[in-house]
């Protein structure tokens, strides 16, 4: 896969220089607000220049360039069982959900409610069960938990339903201390966690411009526990970033550099992705519109500014407005999901699960989403080309008038070749009639209902660890 990648740049290289040039200037001419003196005082001793009175530090282009050398082009992210680690910067494009909603679509109840701590658990064994998802996010709040047990239950419950890799946002300094002695815990020390660290961190810088003291703190614990981390602005377009798509490319490059460098003044070296989540407003409403079509296009130019850098990078796509599973969902998400893996992002977020403008996640579509990811992996895979798929011998030997669907070349070639979707229907009308005129949505229905009603099984051990962190709540 991705071998032949990128095949969409919506930048040329002219493009990318300006923008490039003018986030610099950006960053040397206004800067960067941080709410923290403690953080001001260590980058101004690195070399950064600091103006304590507004708050701002400014980056020179040559000390920056410098910095950014510091971080790491390739790494890791492991997942705990060895069997589905992601080789970062090598061009592979891996996919994955969105996390921290507030609201579910209940596809039973055709409403919404409340998402609870259940749903963090199961929505990490669909995942851990659905072939196209790579990694798992937090996807949600859990609205029985207090505030201060969120994140050691968030991450607990990931790690009890998923093998694979688990990302997750922290809100301070103490969530994320608890996530790192969970996941110690868990790995059998600090050392080993440090070896292959199966977790890692989303924080998002406060656009414009401004990366507050919470995100801060994390950066620097996650550089100093070697834990990868994602610095992700979200500015949007006529909100908190200028209108148009070259100016809100600017101010965000400046702010994902400004995040990645200071992850590196923290902690030389520390695992740190690219964070890309642009999006736009609708100026006739003044509706937030990240299902649009500019987002997918602005994520994929944002995988370029990445690029320029050599640094890994996590975007967008996969977002929709739809507030169900519907035909404005499946345009919305596929567009942008496919710009983005075309673009040859290492991480493509929110592309899995999510409805309402990135506030909702529904489980039908989290199996809806994973099978367009599998149509765009298909796509990125490209058509082999060489003696054996040319079939010459296989041609001869049929000749006109014959057939090839007993044949041996046929057998070795049909499953490396084509990609069988399933919850999409394939059935002649009669056969479709006979089983009940399913659609994508009902047989989508059925596949949650199987994985989640499958019998329960522990991948920690429950006792050792509740006994070890009783602020731990069961679902």
């Amino acid at each position: 896969m991705g071998t032949s990648l990128p095949f969409y740049k919506p930048l040329t290289p002219e493009d990318i220089r300006q923008i490039d040039d003018t986030a610099h200037q950006i960053l040397e001419d206004v800067g960067i607000r941080i709410c923290d003196g403690s953080f001001l005082d260590r980058l101004k001793a690195a070399g950064a220049t600091v103006d304590y009175d507004s708050e701002r530090v400014r980056f020179r282009t040559g000390w920056l360039s410098e910095v950014l050398g510091r971080a790491q082009s390739r790494f890791t992210l492991h997942s705990r069982d060895g069997q589905n680690d992601l080789s970062l910067g090598e061009g592979k494009v891996y996919f994955t959900n969105g996390g921290r909603v507030f609201r579910l679509f209940d596809a039973e109840t055709q409403d919404y409610r409340l998402t609870m701590l259940r749903d963090v658990a199961e929505t990490a064994k669909l995942v851990d069960h659905l072939e196209h998802l790579n990694f798992y996010i937090i996807a949600c709040q859990a609205h029985d938990l207090a505030p201060q047990n969120y994140h050691l239950n968030d991450f607990y419950h990931a790690f009890n339903c998923t093998a694979k890799h688990v990302m997750g946002g922290c809100d301070n300094l103490e969530g994320v201390r608890q996530m790192w002695e969970l996941a110690s815990f868990i790995a059998g020390g600090e050392d080993k966690l440090r070896e292959r660290p199966f977790v890692s961190v989303i924080t998002n810088p406060i656009s414009p411009l401004t990366i507050d003291s919470d995100s801060l703190n994390i950066i620097a614990f996650c550089g100093e526990h070697g834990i990868p981390v994602t610095c992700a602005p979200a500015p949007i377009a006529g909100a908190t970033s200028p209108a148009t798509l070259a100016g809100t490319l600017a101010q965000m490059h400046a702010e994902s550099l400004a995040g990645v460098a200071i992850s590196q003044v923290l902690a030389p070296g520390a695992k740190v992705l690219y964070g890309a989540v642009p999006c736009i407003m609708d100026l006739r409403s003044l509706e937030f519109a990240i299902g649009s079509v500019e987002m997918g296009m602005m994520n994929a130019a944002a995988v370029q500014l990445a690029k320029l850098y050599q640094l890994a990078v996590y975007a967008s796509g996969g977002v929709t407005e739809a507030k169900r599973p519907d035909i404005q969902a499946g345009c919305e998400k596929s567009l942008t999901i496919l710009m983005v893996g075309m673009a040859g992002a290492d991480c493509v977020h929110l592309a899995a699960g999510m409805l309402d403008s990135g506030n909702a996640i529904s489980y039908e579509q989290y199996i809806i989403d994973d099978e367009v990811i599998g149509l765009v992996k298909r796509v990125l895979a490209g058509i082999m080309v060489n003696k054996a798929t040319l079939g010459l011998d296989v041609v001869k030997k049929v000749g006109p008038g014959g057939n090839y669907i007993a044949e041996d070349h046929t057998i070795q070639h049909m499953v490396d070749e084509f990609f069988y979707p399933n919850p999409s229907v394939r059935l002649n009308f009669d056969i479709w009639q006979e089983s009940g005129q399913p659609d994508m949505l009902s047989r989508a229905r059925v596949q949650v209902q199987h994985i989640l009603g499958a019998e329960e099984t522990d991948l920690l051990a429950r006792d050792l660890i509740h006994k070890a962190f009783p602020g731990i709540q069961d679902v």
